[in-house]
Order: structure tokens, then sequence, then C-alpha cells
């Protein structure tokens, strides 16, 4: 999905598709702070440079351990 690289910022349901990572474990990382998001409304949108931060940072990492992964840099 080369668009959404193109976006400044993408829906949990975008950046679950544009990553193949669950909307479940997104929304669980974005609450535990691992993933810093904006709130537009009852939109959370994420940064596609603190999503692309947050994977270099935790490459190979199993991502469903909140607790050994290292927060995006914001």
């Amino acid at each position: 999905m080369r668009e959404n690289r193109d976006k400044l910022a993408m829906s949990v349901e975008e950046a679950a598709s544009w990553t193949g990572i669950g909307r479940n474990t997104l929304r669980d990382l974005i609450s535990t702070g691992k993933i810093p998001v904006l709130h537009v409304g009852r939109k959370i949108l994420i940064r596609t440079a603190a999503l692309e931060s947050f994977l270099q940072a935790n490459d190979g990492r199993d991502l469903r351990c909140a607790a050994q992964l290292f927060p995006a840099e914001k």
C-alpha cells in the first residue's frame, strides 16, 4: 500500500492494513503509550513517521509483549 506512505497520518484501520499488525494489537500499543497518536474528535490518527520509527526500533521483537518494546520516537 504505497499510498499510505505518502500520508502524514493514518487511522488505526489503515495502519493495520499497511503494516499487517492487527487492529487490536495496534490499539494495545497505543494504550500503553508505545505508539503516539493524535485524537481528532473520536478518530485516532497515527503519524506515519512515528509508526515507521516504532517498527524500526522493535524489529524482530514480539509486538504482543508491550513490556519488552521500545516506544516510537515522537
